[in-house]
């Protein structure tokens, strides 16, 4: 996400804090958190993808989902 479409989330939370907004800066506002968001949960995942766990033995293991660890 570009910093000028943070920019621009910010920009249209101080105004809804302000004065409201217009049903077109409603939606736009959402279709921008929602891109964010999805970015976020994206760039996590990436980086948990490649996170592991030393065990104090020296062992390393792959962190896993929630729902993956559950047939364990």
């Amino acid at each position: 996400m570009t910093q000028e479409k943070i920019d621009r989330i910010n920009a249209l939370a101080r105004k809804q804090r302000a004065e409201g907004l217009t049903e077109q800066e409603k939606q736009e506002q959402y279709a921008l958190r929602r891109e964010y968001i999805d970015g976020f949960k994206r760039s996590l995942s990436s980086q948990l993808e490649n996170t592991y766990i030393v065990e104090p033995d020296g062992t390393k293991r792959k962190v896993k989902r929630k729902d993956e660890n559950s047939a364990d």
